[in-house]
């Protein structure tokens, strides 16, 4: 978790947000990133995100199994919803999201969105051309060579 942090204090001063992660397997950091999304212009370049990717290359996987995630704050939904595919083992954090949010860092918005009905949300969402691209879905599920996740 130190190392965490003190990513997160490193990427403020490369012009990044101030949150940091490490993923670790074996005790040995295997990925690490801090927050890029303004020196980079990439809305995804959290720090989380970018540990995730690092540890996926370095590991030659799309999963992190057996990994831990170490990281300066609560994770965002984006974040969150990332670290859940990437399957890690656990994920343990430091500053709470409240924290975050008291720092000019208000996800919560977000977390209420995702209890809303697609109508009823801030950004419109809309449903259509399902009957088309289920096709994708059904090409999908007939292909032998696929590699599942």
């Amino acid at each position: 978790m130190a190392r965490a942090i003190e990513l997160a204090l490193k990427g403020m001063d490369s012009n990044g947000g101030p949150f940091g992660a490490v993923v670790v397997r074996d005790g040995k950091i295997v990925g690490e990133g801090n927050n890029r999304v303004t020196s980079t212009n990439d809305p995804t370049a959290h720090a989380e995100v970018v540990a995730i990717r690092e540890a996926c290359k370095a590991l030659d996987s799309f999963q992190l199994d057996g990994c831990s995630i170490y990281t300066s704050c609560e994770p965002c939904p984006m974040c969150l919803g990332a670290i859940y595919w990437a399957r890690p083992d656990n994920v343990f954090f430091a500053s709470t999201r409240q924290d975050a949010a008291a720092a000019g860092f208000d996800d919560d918005f977000i977390y209420e969105e995702l209890e809303k009905q697609h109508d009823q949300r801030r950004l419109t969402i809309q449903n259509f051309m399902r009957d088309e691209a289920l096709t994708v879905f059904e090409t999908w599920m007939a292909k032998a060579d696929k590699v599942e996740y």
